[in-house]
């Protein structure tokens, strides 16, 4: 069989063992984080958040489409979506590393760059060897499989960057034909498609810039490659900033141009635009033709074929212009489809030059406008506002900055976990660098890195490499048993280098080629991204075009491996037989080791979350949210599975926007616009962002209706200005609140259970706290003004408690939400069971042993990663809640049923026991379930053991939440001995306090 069609199969045969296994460990829906607003939004082809991924989305309504109705397969198929992208990605890299192979051989045996013979049977066996092992060991990458059983955008990103390379290689080897230049229009085309999915892809030309140098170039120099990088990058920069935004841009400059002083209608400048773009580009084509350059033509060809490509962004604005029910930012023209392609709601981050974190603003100016149509014709309502700080503090490579807040304390003490920064103190540029170089590229790149070619603590995050040398002495039993720690014993890591050294040896023009795609896909990126000391999780996923560069070095190393090898073992199919089976252990060690914490078959925890969250509250209900996992599992429910329309999921960190406020006055399926009385134009953009407090000792409290009904006015009463002559602005006079509830209307509606009459109250009062008011606490009070109690007000029980200003004696807990009523809760007994919320026990009950669904979650076999296990806590904290309440009320018969329900669905062998838990102890010793309670009390207070003192001997500030998690763990442990009169174990938790507290 010739050496091409063994190439074909072996390829194939890897793109297939490479699916089958994306496939066998798929998660069956969707999962937490951004994989829900993909999923709904594919499958309505909606309008995700900035700056979208149109070309992903389309595809993954095509897969939608398989399902035939059956809404159940819809995530399913758009999960299977990215395991296609993935497997074929492997297969890419398996001929990458083959063509580069082949080349390494036919250097190191004929000292050529030509392809100058066919391999016989041993070199063809060694080549192949070495793809097939490479492939596999990126097959079997802790990141790229994270990838590639979700629906994320960074599979079919790196199948992009995997795909440009190896047409790349391609076109080298093709080179010295007419046709040639074919591959690197074919080149443009995928680059300008993968603009529809991820920027990280653009990052691969300056690799492909140097293959196109080392063909074309008779004799390769130094100043010939640097001019070939300034080159690429420039090129990378003219689409990244020139065509991208910059067409848009421009193009957005023409319509309010042409429609302000020509008086034409609204979109007659973009029509302008384009008629004279296109204009542009044929007298270019005309232009290339007259002088007969054939560079100049293929690279028009190639701008154009970009395009194309980046034409897949029209579905944004079409989509928008319809008002979907997903509409993100409302980029539905071309001036804030232009905001939504520069992400301007995210802010920016110094990159190069910019103000340290405690530089104070010594101004404020406008930036760029922000239009609005009015009438017939755009009128600017508002000025991004641009601050200004004195010279001094600014300084070069700014990765000490401030965030949207400034320098909070907790954001200056993380950056004191890496550098030795002082408040108030300008950093210096060492500590500048010592931060980048430390937690930049060391943490967060060179751990991800290791993470996927040496191996893995576990999945706690902050979690470090796992070497070969370490031992499960002294480790902690949740750390021990934790499904995400793998160890490689650092063999993909050292055939790795080994592949590299030999790629050096023999071809260090390719050696270059993918050392520049390792650098630029991981090091320039971290560079930047220039990310600040705290994540909401772990980011290793941005780094997969680095792995994949490296798994082509880890392929080579087979070949390193059989030249190391020559001197000891003389014959060469003995050798090749040899370096095959031992580079198969590389792959086969990472997907044993990896398989258990990859494989989410069985997990449905994300979508059921949502499901019991929408099912918690009453019809037509109004569900205030989080962001990201509080909200994109719901609307995944209800985009695409139809569960609970009726409920108008709004996100409160959102609700600071006006496009967002629009959408919440609008219908969506069965559920009625928000009732809001505050004009669209007191929630403009610009206009009340926020209100700050500027106390009026005349006021001593305020009427919530007649403060929106002021604020509706823009009233002179509630205006304030700062400076000489600023703009004035609307403020708050006082903490104090109250809100007049007609009692004899509520009790008319029946919202008030039997059980809390008599803590209905004729007028709420609360404090709502001397912070700013945003947009979104407006908005919220808005609401409870003018909802006159018609439909039901639910606050997410995972929201953040300073989102409720105030209002914790006015909520309600019923399942996963509270609801916001105008009953105050008595106050607690003893300020240890102060709690979130009055239970309303029968509405609770029904939702927790009725209504909700559990599935898998008594299933051990199943992984739940750190992420899940700490939002599925919500649930023990819940049923605990609802024992304790019919324990109060007398009705122990109740609070047994729900105990054993809770250890039923969630038995610590599938879920461990979390600090929520420890609540369950006092509950199950009344129910007289004292064996249960003590092996709860005596698990959880080994463990917490176990994990202070190791987190002790480690860097406590490193891992803070896991140490904070197991304190609050302590807390509630000693709570609950002190409840049961377990005077042993309260004198030895009370030790164990002495020890850790006082630290903290």
């Amino acid at each position: 069989m010739r050496y091409k069609h063994i190439n074909n199969l072996l390829g194939w045969l890897v793109f297939l063992l490479a699916l089958g296994t994306y496939l066998l460990t798929l998660e069956p829906t969707a999962s937490f984080w951004d994989c829900g607003e993909f999923t709904a939004s594919a499958h309505h082809l909606l309008v995700p958040h900035p700056p979208g991924a149109p070309t992903f989305l389309l595809l993954g309504r095509l897969a939608s489409l398989l399902s035939f109705g059956h809404v159940t397969y819809i995530p399913i198929l758009i999960n299977g979506v990215s395991a296609l992208a993935s497997a074929f990605t492997v297969l890419f890299l398996f001929w990458i590393i083959t063509m580069l192979g082949r080349k390494l051989l036919q250097l190191q045996v004929f000292d050529n760059q030509r392809f100058v013979k066919e391999p016989d049977f041993s070199q063809t066996a060694l080549i192949q060897a070495a793809g097939v092992v490479g492939a596999l060991a990126f097959t079997f990458s802790d990141s790229f499989w994270f990838n590639a059983v979700e629906a994320e955008v960074y599979a079919m990103s790196t199948l992009f960057t995997a795909f440009v390379v190896w047409a790349m290689l391609k076109w080298d080897r093709r080179a010295d034909e007419a046709d040639s230049d074919k591959w690197l229009i074919l080149i443009a085309y995928a680059v300008g498609l993968s603009i529809g999915v991820h920027l990280l892809n653009l990052l691969a030309i300056p690799a492909l810039g140097f293959v196109y140098y080392f063909r074309r170039a008779k004799k390769p120099s130094t100043p010939g490659g640097l001019l070939t990088l300034g080159l690429s990058c420039a090129v990378v920069l003219a689409i990244l900033v020139g065509v991208i935004p910059g067409l848009p841009t421009l193009a957005g400059a023409f319509e309010v141009y042409v429609v302000n002083n020509f008086g034409l209608p609204f979109n007659s400048g973009l029509l302008c635009f384009l008629v004279l773009f296109v204009g542009l580009i044929g007298w270019g084509f005309r232009y290339s033709f007259r002088r007969g350059s054939r560079v100049l033509n293929t690279a028009m060809l190639c701008f154009v074929f970009v395009l194309i490509g980046y034409s897949s962004y029209l579905i944004v604005p079409i989509r928008s212009s319809y008002n979907p029910t997903i509409d993100e930012n409302k980029p539905g023209d071309v001036l804030s489809f232009v905001s939504y392609l520069k992400r301007e709601q995210y802010g920016n981050r110094p990159l190069l030059y910019g103000p340290h974190l405690f530089a104070q603003p010594i101004d404020q100016q406008e930036g760029a406008p922000h239009y609005i149509r009015q009438g017939n014709r755009y009128v600017v309502s508002d000025h991004r506002q641009e601050l200004v700080y004195p010279e001094q503090d600014n300084m070069l490579l700014p990765r000490i900055y401030g965030g949207p807040a400034g320098a909070t304390p907790d954001l200056v003490r993380e950056y004191q976990k890496w550098v030795g920064i002082q408040e108030g103190v300008k950093p210096t540029m060492a500590q500048n660098l010592g931060f980048l170089l430390n937690y930049q590229v060391l943490h967060m790149y060179g751990r991800y890195f290791l993470w996927n070619f040496v191996g893995r603590e576990s999945d706690v995050q902050q979690a470090g490499a796992l070497w070969p040398t370490a031992t499960q002495h002294g480790l902690p039993q949740s750390l021990a048993d934790n499904k995400a720690r793998n160890n490689f014993f650092a063999l993909p890591l050292l055939l790795g280098l080994a592949g590299l050294f030999f790629q050096l040896r023999y071809d260090k023009r390719n050696a270059l080629v993918v050392s520049m795609l390792f650098v630029l896909t991981g090091l320039a990126i971290v560079f930047y991204l220039n990310q600040p000391p705290v994540e909401p999780r772990e980011r290793d996923y941005t780094f997969a075009g680095s792995t994949f560069a490296f798994a082509i070095w880890i392929g080579l190393g087979v070949m390193g491996l059989a030249e190391m090898l020559r001197a000891v073992v003389k014959a060469e199919r003995v050798r090749v037989a040899l370096v095959t089976m031992l580079g198969l252990v590389v792959p086969t060690v990472m997907a044993t080791q990896g398989w258990d914490d990859h494989d989410r078959s069985g997990r449905y925890a994300s979508v059921d979350w949502a499901k019991n969250m929408l099912n918690s509250v009453a019809p037509n209900a109004i569900l205030i949210t989080e962001a990201d996992n509080d909200t994109f599992p719901l609307w995944y429910a209800q985009e695409v599975e139809g569960v609970r329309r009726d409920v108008r999921v709004a996100v409160v960190s959102y609700l600071n926007t006006d496009w967002y406020l629009n959408q919440m006055k609008r219908r969506s399926y069965a559920s009625q616009p928000l009732p809001l009385s505050i004009k669209s134009a007191q929630y403009q953009q610009g206009t009340n962002d926020y209100l700050p407090y500027v106390p009026n000792a005349e006021v001593k409290e305020v009427n919530l209706k007649e403060f929106i009904q002021l604020v509706d006015q823009n009233s002179p009463l509630l205006q304030v200005s700062y400076g000489d002559g600023g703009p004035a602005m609307l403020s708050f006079p006082t903490t104090k609140f109250y809100l007049p509830v007609d009692t004899a209307a509520v009790q008319r509606l029946g919202i008030v259970p039997a059980e809390r009459r008599s803590h209905l109250a004729s007028r709420m009062q609360w404090d709502v706290g001397k912070g700013a008011l945003e947009k979104k606490s407006l908005a919220i009070l808005d609401l409870l003004a003018t909802n006159n109690w018609q439909r039901p007000v639910y606050f997410s029980s995972s929201l953040h408690q300073e989102e409720y200003r105030g209002l914790e004696p006015y909520l309600q807990m019923e399942g996963l939400a509270y609801r916001v009523l105008p009953c105050r809760t008595p106050e607690p007994k003893s300020q240890a069971a102060v709690e979130v919320g009055y239970v309303a026990k029968d509405i609770t009950y029904d939702s927790l042993m009725r209504k909700f669904t559990y599935r898998n979650l008594n299933n051990p076999h199943v992984y739940y990663d750190e992420t899940q296990r700490r939002t599925l806590a919500e649930y023990r904290d819940k049923f605990a809640r609802l024992a304790t309440a019919y324990l109060a009320s007398g009705e122990k018969a109740k609070a047994k049923e729900v105990l054993d329900k809770c250890l039923t669905v969630m038995p610590d062998a599938a879920l461990p026991y979390d600090y929520y838990s420890a609540n369950l102890v006092a509950p199950l010793v009344q129910v007289g379930e004292q064996a249960r309670a003590a092996e709860i009390m005596d698990t959880l207070t080994s463990r917490t053991e176990q994990n202070l003192a190791y987190y002790r001997t480690h860097d406590a500030a490193i891992f803070e939440r896991e140490v904070t998690a197991n304190l609050i763990t302590l807390r509630n442990l000693y709570q609950a001995a002190a409840d049961t009169g377990n005077q042993a174990q309260v004198a030895r938790l009370g030790q164990l306090a002495e020890q850790y507290f006082p630290r903290q």
